[in-house]
């Protein structure tokens, strides 16, 4: 048996025709950049080693999480679809890891710096980017935009406003990384928990002060990683947070109680830049047996959305 498996065997025509049309509004957003993913285009790679706590036994299978330690590979990055946005500039940021399982084959977790997405649906997802896009022409501001957009999506309004508080890291190792969806942990016995996962920085949470941000380069983060791993690796603990009976599985756009158990699954330590892999894809429904996908469809439609933007840039010759 494999030990790992994706929501993307079954692909109706509908689908690619949604994920196709999700990816030409992405692509209005700042045109098109050859070579470089639609979304979150601007990032940097890092050899990463998880050190599982083997708290997490009792609910999975999933080898990731398990006693022995495993190799990944980190993706940090802007949530900008244009690879010249300055950081200060992409407010949200990514931490998406790729798990190389001891069987063999691969588990991806994707983050951001905020708790939950902007939209429940996937055609909502669509509208919400075209109307982004409208916004854009009629030279709205930030601020503006936001609160046009939560006037009209309602569904959006936790994640905008999470968004508009949020303040320039100092550093891609001192943010705070939610997994937005639920998956299920499977035990040997079969049984499933619904599950949010989050990587919490060992070194803390830290922001920028006014006169810092005045300092900072285009890629300050960037270099400030790379600076960083050469004295010290830079380590985040993995945190399950498990869900109760009628917390929503389905629906990205809302948060769980606070008051849910939470379980440390273990520590990544991340020590070096690497070149990014050609064919890196972080599509967040390939996961490891002892886990599953959700109902969320918006977890569902991103693999067929990842699986699109790879063709077309992979067709691509990057721009310098």
């Amino acid at each position: 048996m494999s030990d790992i498996h994706s929501g993307t065997a079954s692909q109706s025509e509908s689908d690619r025709t949604l994920s196709e049309e999700a990816v030409h509004a992405i692509e209005n957003l700042s045109g098109v950049h050859p070579g470089y993913r639609r979304a979150h285009a601007k990032g940097i790679c890092a050899h990463a080693v998880f050190h599982p706590s083997g708290l997490a036994a009792a609910f999975t299978t999933a080898p990731q999480f398990q006693e022995q330690e495993v190799s990944a590979i980190v993706r940090f990055s802007g949530s900008s679809t244009d690879p010249a946005m300055a950081d200060l500039l992409s407010p949200a940021k990514g931490m998406a890891v790729q798990f190389s399982l001891p069987g063999g084959g691969i588990s991806n977790l994707v983050g951001v710096t905020v708790p939950v997405f902007f939209a429940r649906t996937p055609e909502s997802f669509v509208d919400m980017i075209r109307t982004v896009h409208q916004a854009q022409e009629g030279d709205l501001g930030p601020i503006d935009l936001i609160q046009e957009m939560i006037s009209h999506f309602s569904e959006s309004k936790e994640s905008l406003m999470a968004v508009k508080h949020l303040k320039p890291p100092a550093s891609y190792a001192t943010c705070h990384y939610y997994c937005i969806h639920a998956y299920f942990l499977v035990d040997s016995q079969g049984n499933k928990r619904p599950v949010k996962f989050e990587w919490i920085p060992d070194e803390g949470i830290h922001t920028l002060s006014l006169k810092e941000v005045s300092q900072q380069t285009e890629r300050y983060l960037e270099d400030e990683l790379q600076i960083r791993l050469q004295r010290y690796p830079a380590v985040f603990q993995l945190s399950a947070i498990l869900g109760e009976e009628d917390d929503p599985t389905d629906d990205p756009t809302q948060s769980w109680p606070d008051d849910r158990q939470r379980i440390n699954l273990g520590r990544l330590y991340i020590s070096e830049i690497i070149q990014e892999p050609q064919d890196l894809v972080m599509d967040p429904t390939v996961i490891s047996s002892g886990m599953a996908l959700t109902d969320d469809p918006i977890l569902r439609f991103r693999s067929t959305v990842y699986s699109e933007s790879y063709h077309r840039r992979s067709q691509e010759t990057k721009s310098p």
